[in-house]
Order: structure tokens, then sequence, then C-alpha cells
């Protein structure tokens, strides 16, 4: 198997003999972060090409001294990433297929998002049927970053009834605010394109064929395998262990656009690799080009079409190239792909035990992409 090969089976060629070595300065970071606790426990994964150059688990699942040690399969809550793996995938795959049209308006597929709240607004209405699915992906619609929907509804059809009320901010296209209402609203539409739920389309179509440990629910009796991400006094009354920590994602039986995918870092770092090398066997390249370019518009912002790219600062650190994009997750999670270097960089914490409020990791993550590059740089 010549370097830069996948094997058959999907599998990454496992090079990570060397990583206690090549990676000392973002080990090193690492468990000087979960010494200060910026975040209990934490996996990592790099790849360059058709190579898996580290793959390691840090610290424990929480703070306690009999907490189970994270491995490196360890299963986590990838929160956000789940907008750029699961739903930005059914969308390019629905593309390629020629069932989406990205410049398409939303009501035309979606026809009871014109309704909105019900409101009599002129402006309101006018609004609603500008936006494209464009700029759902490109979170440039208009609606808001977030609302607590699972305050007032249950239910997975109450919650997408509301996702589709909510009032837009701002006339489309005119504003890039990162919305998770946006993407609950893509959700349903990709659905609605597909004919099924994005779980199922997504297992069959985008981790089976890759081998990835990735999935929507947990069973119940892997449940205490998954590192915890909060306690959670306010809606749910406990631990949130093996459950999606997001409300809304919660509140819809834990299969949304937004949130809700768990998986482990090598299957993370193997998606990636197979955006770097071009999409194949899922997606064709130009697919992948199209998807993870930044829009430029609104206003020269640098969101891609379910992805971000690096703006200064930038939480991919200082030194991956202009031709990256990636994706981060509340829950402490990550995903960073320089197309220039062929490198991929996975790193999955539980930042938000045993509540949200530390915000080390935006401190931290930079400094560790930064010692990540120069590992590879000079090997």
């Amino acid at each position: 198997m010549s370097p830069g090969r996948l094997h058959p089976e999907g599998e990454l060629v496992d090079a990570t003999g060397d990583q206690e070595r090549r990676f000392a300065g973002a080990f090193r970071l690492l468990q000087e972060a979960i010494g200060q606790k910026a975040f209990p426990g934490a996996a990592l994964a790099v790849t360059v090409g058709g190579k898996l150059l580290a793959w390691r688990g840090f610290g424990s699942f929480t703070y306690e001294a009999d907490s189970p040690v994270v491995r490196r399969e360890t299963v986590w809550d990838l929160a956000s990433l789940t907008k750029a793996i699961a739903t930005t995938s059914l969308a390019m795959l629905l593309f390629e297929r020629g069932k989406l049209e990205l410049d398409a308006r939303v009501v035309e597929l979606l026809p009871e998002f014109a309704d909105g709240a019900g409101s009599p607004e002129t402006e309101q209405r006018g609004w609603r049927e500008e936006v494209t699915v464009r700029m759902l992906l490109a979170h440039s619609s208009g609606l808001p970053a977030h609302r607590k929907l699972y305050l007032a509804a249950a239910g997975r059809e109450a919650m997408l009834t509301a996702a589709r009320g909510v009032r837009l901010e701002a006339r489309p296209g005119t504003r890039s605010e990162y919305s998770d209402i946006g993407f609950i609203v893509l959700g349903e539409l990709v659905e609605k394109m597909a004919g099924e739920r994005m779980d199922l389309f997504c297992a069959r179509e985008v981790f089976f064929p890759l081998k990835l440990n990735i999935m929507y629910s947990i069973h119940k009796e892997q449940w205490m395998d998954v590192p915890p991400t909060v306690t959670d006094l306010e809606y749910r009354g406990r631990v949130v262990q093996g459950e999606v920590n997001d409300e809304n994602a919660s509140a819809m039986g834990g299969v949304a656009g937004h949130a809700g995918l768990f998986g482990d870092a090598g299957s993370v770092a193997r998606f990636a690799a197979c955006l770097l090398r071009g999409g194949g066997p899922l997606f064709r390249a130009e697919t992948v080009e199209l998807f993870t370019a930044p829009q430029g518009e609104p206003g020269g912002a640098r969101r891609a079409l379910g992805w971000d790219t690096p703006s200064a600062p930038s939480q991919s650190g200082t030194r991956f190239s202009t031709r990256s994009f990636g994706h981060l997750g509340y829950t402490g999670t990550s995903l960073w792909c320089d197309a220039e270097r062929g490198l991929g960089v996975t790193l999955l914490t539980n930042r938000t035990w045993p509540d949200g409020r530390n915000q080390a990791i935006k401190q931290v993550r930079p400094r560790v992409h930064d010692a990540i590059v120069s590992a590879v740089e000079n090997a």
C-alpha cells in the first residue's frame, strides 16, 4: 500500500507508532490543559494524506479520582460537528444527485416555512420568501443564532414547527450569523428531499461506507461509556451522559440538523481524510471544493457551505492555510482540515463538564493546532 492511500476497507494507514515523540508538544499542551481544568478529558486524532499519525486519549471522564480513563476509542457528544458531518453531507449528496439546488428558495421545497409564526407583517413574509438553501448552509438566512424552543415545544414535529416559526432578524443575504435554528430548518428540508430521516440516510450513505463509529443515538447500556457533558439542573434535572447535550436536539428525540451525533476521534478523522483526498468514495472532488470554499457574501463573510474557514483570530490557530475549513461543537469538539497540507486535526473534549461556563478551551485549541502544524512540518 503506497503512502497517501487508504486501505480498501476505508481505514487509514496506522502510523501512530512515533506519535509520542512527534507530537510531544501538542500532547503536553493537552495534559497541561487537563491539569488546569480546561476540560477533564480529550481525544486527539491527526491525519496527513492517507496516514493516521496520531490517535490518543487524555485525562478522564470527569475530575473525580475514580473516573474512567479516556481511551482513544472513547465516544463523544459531537455537538455541532453534526452540522458538517451529517446535515452538510446529506445536502452534498442530494446536490450531486440533482435533488437539491443551492439557490432554490426554501419556501418552494418546504412551503410551511412561508407561514412562519403566522405574522401578518408584509416585510417578514417577503423576507421568508427570499431565503435559499445556500443561505441556510452559509448562515446568512437572517434567522437568529439560538432560541430555547424546548421550553415551549416537545416532540420532533412540534419542535420543527417551532423552528419554522422563528422570526427572521435581518433580510436574507445581508448578515452572517451562525444559526442553530437555520440548521434545524435545513435538517427538515433535506430529510424531505431524501424521503427519510437523516439518521437513517447518513448511517447508510455516509457512516457505513467509511466504516465510521458515528451515530445519532447510543444504546442505554452503553451510556456510561460516554463522557458526561453537563449536570443539567434547569431542563432535564440530571447528569447528561450518553444522550445529546443540546436541549433543542434532546426535545427532538436526539435526531436534528444542528446537533445529535456521537462518535470517536478516529472516525471523525477518517471522515476528514475522505474530504481531504477529494471526497471519494462518497463525493465528487468538485462538490467538496464548492462546499468548503468561503462564500464571501454577505460582506466578505468567511463561512463556507456548512463549514467555517479560518479568520483572524481563528480556533484553527495561526498556521492553517487559506485553503482550510473546519467546524466547532459546543461541548468542546472540533475538526479542522487544511487542504493545502492534506492535514486533518480532530480534537474532542467535554469542556462543558460540569457546566458550560468554562471557556478555557478557546486559548488551548489554537495552541494545540499550531503545535501540530509545527510537528508535521518538522517531521
